[in-house]
């Protein structure tokens, strides 16, 4: 069965983070689905529109919602983190995933919206948000996995974190056979 991904965006995301993600999973033949928070095309951080596949409302709730997704990813960016954060919507959807044993990912400024689920698990994030990840075993690593939790630091890191998503819903060979193509430094 073909995994399912969910990537999150609000106004100002990051958007190599946002952009990498969704292009490398899919070439590895994940479907990936972005959901706005808000309706119409979404600026990012630095004033690239994107327009969601799907509004966030069209997610669900309840037992309909992250089961049909296999991973939720947050995006960066210091807006976009902060909306997300602000979004019920989204708190509602990670909760879901969460509560329903998917993974849950997030790079730059966004693992800083899972510190209450991170608690005890290595994880990393941008370094101007390390103060607000308390009781995390905080690493400096590009890229971290614990269980169903990954997490990484920057715009600079989202090609690694990408081919890590890939790593964790597909497998090393299918790392491989996209990298073929890629030509990434992993």
């Amino acid at each position: 069965m073909k995994k399912q991904v969910l990537v999150l965006l609000a106004p100002g995301f990051e958007e190599i983070e946002a952009i990498t993600v969704v292009n490398i999973l899919r070439r590895a033949g994940i479907n990936v689905v972005m959901a706005g928070t808000v309706e119409g095309p979404i600026e990012g951080a630095r004033g690239v529109r994107v327009l969601a596949d799907i509004s966030i409302d069209q997610v669900g709730a309840g037992p309909r919602a992250c089961p049909a997704f296999d991973m939720v990813v947050l995006p960066g960016g210091m807006g976009g983190t902060e909306n997300l954060g602000k979004d019920t919507r989204v708190r509602q959807v990670l909760k879901e995933a969460i509560a329903n044993d998917k993974f849950v990912a997030a790079i730059c400024a966004a693992p800083s919206l899972l510190t209450g689920y991170l608690a005890g698990k290595k994880a990393t994030s941008h370094p101007c948000v390390k103060s607000m990840m308390d009781g995390v075993a905080y690493s400096e690593e590009r890229v971290c996995v614990d269980g169903k939790f990954i997490t990484s630091r920057s715009p600079g890191t989202a090609m690694e974190f990408a081919f890590e998503l890939i790593r964790q819903l597909a497998g090393e060979e299918r790392v491989r056979a996209v990298n073929d193509g890629v030509m990434a430094r992993l």
